[in-house]
């Protein structure tokens, strides 16, 4: 389809950073186009995406949009540019882009969409722009029940599309838990409070008490990063822990791991998690938030209660002790993404979205490669 045939959509994102909400913005403006919409991603800050990527994307950065008086000078000049050839939708990313969007979708008297990717913290209020707002997306039906019970969202405003995750090629070589290596076990994410790092560290302790062979990597950066280096010398298990905070994604940590631990207190749905079980890897997760209606507890996952290090080490343990079953959990794991949780279905299901909100023909077949 021409570009001047397709559908323009603004993909209104905050700072791009390392983390599952990002990777899904990214994945949406790969992949549009193959669903009749050009987007185009607008950020403030663009430099942590690889520049291979970057070249694949149209995209743009202002900066300082957050900024109190620059950023005004800022707002105005994307607003400008904006006008010039105005976007039929503008889709917001995340909650920290939400003032803009509904500054912009008014200027230029657009519609809105928004997803939202985590519950909302305690007495938190989303203020969107009731007249322009068409849909808010979330991400799983844990976020949606969120939304509507203590928003007071109506129904028909919140519709859930999961996000979805690249399936790589079959692994070759060594099967998670392969005798013939020294076993990893590992989380990845941002380092902050809500995801329960020291949790992990907690289970890692007692693990090596049983297991000292086994080695443990935390992947990701973030505020807490000090704090978690700090936790692990005081457990005594420095040497074992390997902190690994400048990536530009997770694909080759979780690649090192033979199990992935997500410690988090709340969880909207997942996506490192996800893309953890795509490698076939068999994960280990908090039951909460949209963790709950992914992981079958024993078939394509295992699930603890959150903050609990002692249940968290056992489940390790029960996987380090039965590779046969660790590996059976990892191929279901792997094989439940494929069906439910690919990038194919989300980017689809998003731009029928899109159609339908531009009162467009919603029911899409893949285009033809030019």
């Amino acid at each position: 389809m021409p570009e001047s045939e397709a559908l323009d959509v603004l993909l209104l994102a905050g700072r791009m950073e390392i983390r599952g909400s990002c990777g899904y913005t990214v994945r949406l403006a790969q992949r549009l186009a193959d669903w009749g919409v050009a987007a185009t991603l607008i950020s403030p800050d663009l430099k942590l995406l690889e520049p291979k990527v970057r070249q694949q994307l149209r995209c743009r950065e202002y900066r300082q949009t957050d900024f109190p008086l620059w950023g005004t000078f800022v707002r105005w000049c994307l607003l400008h540019d904006l006008r010039q050839r105005p976007p039929a939708l503008i889709h917001v990313q995340s909650r920290r882009a939400l003032k803009l969007g509904n500054w912009l979708a008014r200027q230029l008297d657009v519609p809105l969409a928004l997803t939202v990717h985590d519950h909302l913290v305690s007495r938190e209020r989303l203020a969107i722009d009731r007249r322009l707002c068409r849909k808010i997306i979330a991400v799983s039906p844990s976020v949606r029940d969120d939304l509507v019970d203590r928003q007071g969202f109506p129904q028909k405003l919140v519709t859930v599309i999961a996000g979805g995750v690249e399936i790589p090629p079959r692994p070759e070589g060594q099967a998670p838990l392969d005798p013939r290596h020294i076993a990893v076990v590992g989380t990845a994410g941002p380092l902050e409070t809500i995801k329960g790092m020291p949790y992990f560290l907690g289970a890692a302790r007692l693990v090596h008490d049983i297991r000292p062979d086994l080695e443990f990597v935390v992947a990701g950066s973030g505020p807490e990063e000090a704090s978690l280096r700090r936790i692990a010398r005081e457990l005594g298990i420095a040497e074992m822990v390997t902190f690994v905070p400048y990536v530009r994604d997770f694909t080759e940590s979780l690649e090192a791991m033979d199990v992935f631990c997500l410690p988090s207190l709340q969880q909207g749905l997942g996506t490192i998690m996800l893309e953890a079980m795509a490698l076939g890897r068999p994960v280990i997760a908090s039951r909460v938030g949209g963790i709950t209606g992914i992981l079958r507890d024993g078939e394509t996952g295992l699930t603890v209660p959150p903050s609990d290090s002692a249940a968290l080490a056992r489940r390790i343990l029960e996987l380090i002790d039965n590779p046969a079953r660790a590996q059976a959990i990892g191929a279901a794991a792997r094989r439940l993404v494929a069906e439910d949780y690919n990038v194919d279905r989300m980017v689809l299901q998003t731009a029928e979205l899109y159609h339908e909100i531009s009162a467009c023909q919603p029911k899409l077949s893949p285009l033809a490669p030019n």
